[in-house]
């Protein structure tokens, strides 16, 4: 598989994602048809509006994948974006108009735009140092002291999370990685796949022999049969795709479970705010579903541990 070109290899693998997400819409289908009849049914209709998900990332992934590094950072910068967006129309207080039009016109574009062009001693700092110092700054112009170590910490955390975390997927993409030059897109296509397929398994998983709860204060749907069912399941996936990374299956497989674990947290760590909230959802934008955020809080915590493993180990 090694010897394939790059191109046959994204278009193989996006080929048996298609076969995977068909067979998984037939068996919905089925259920729904056959143990609903048609009804309402709240495990086989989240099943589905999960599928229906995933046929939809898929799409929008590869037509981005078309136009190469650019659609994906530009894709990227939008996810960053409406993610942005969603944290702090929950999170943050009115009167912070000038710090948040800073966030969304300047430190969000400034950040993908150095992660385009490759400046890894930059884009790497530039959020956590810059950002971090100069948006108290910006909050202060505006008089209001009242709760600020609270507005100030709340944005910055958004920042991080919704942006610098986040680039870190097409990050990916600037690594030169011996060997596997021009193959760079798999990384964010193995990423994404393992991330998202353990939060869908370890759905499944508690599903069918959830019974002990992780955190029932916080998520009462995950379970420790889920989680060790789902993790496990994705960490073998992992290491059955070493084939389009530059990892050999054991690593692919320690890779997969160093980020399935970090998707894990990040879940509960994003329950755990809308709880304090007292929401749901982060949003609406996946219809039954909830918004970005809800999609993508796994993925979120797990783009810089697998970008800096991978930088650290193999360039």
């Amino acid at each position: 598989m090694q010897a394939l070109a790059p191109h046959v290899q994204t278009i193989g693998l996006f080929a048996g994602i298609g076969v995977v997400l068909l067979v998984a819409s037939l068996i919905g289908w089925t259920l729904k048809l056959t143990v609903a009849r048609n009804q309402s049914h709240g495990v086989i209709d989240n099943l589905n509006t999960r599928i229906k998900a995933w046929w939809a990332m898929v799409l929008v992934i590869g037509i981005a994948f078309l136009f190469g590094d650019i659609g994906i950072v530009l894709l990227f910068a939008f996810i960053s974006c409406v993610a942005l967006r969603e944290f702090t129309t929950l999170t943050t207080r009115a009167g912070d108009q000038a710090a948040l039009a800073a966030c969304f016109v300047l430190v969000l574009p400034v950040q993908y735009v150095l992660v385009y062009f490759g400046w890894y001693g930059f884009y790497s700092i530039f959020i956590p140092v810059f950002a971090f110092l100069c948006l108290p700054v910006v909050m202060l112009a505006a008089g209001n002291s009242r709760c600020f170590l609270e507005r100030v910490a709340t944005l910055q955390w958004g920042l991080v999370l919704c942006v610098f975390c986040i680039s870190h997927v097409p990050a990916l993409l600037s690594l030169d990685i011996a060997g596997y030059q021009g193959r760079n897109l798999l990384l964010i296509v193995f990423l994404v796949l393992v991330v998202q397929s353990s939060d869908v398994l370890q759905y499944c998983w508690g599903m069918l022999l959830g019974r002990h709860r992780v955190a029932p204060a916080l998520s009462p749907s995950k379970t420790w049969e889920g989680l060790i069912g789902g993790v496990a399941s994705a960490t073998a996936l992992g290491a059955a795709l070493f084939w389009i990374t530059p990892f050999d299956p054991w690593q692919a497989a320690l890779m997969a479970l160093a980020i399935n674990g970090m998707g894990f947290c990040g879940g509960l760590v994003m329950s755990a705010i809308k709880r304090e909230r007292g929401v749901k959802d982060w949003g609406q934008m996946i219809d039954g579903h909830g918004g970005m955020l809800d999609r993508l809080d796994s993925v979120a915590f797990a783009a810089p541990v697998f970008f800096h493993l991978t930088r650290f180990w193999w360039t």
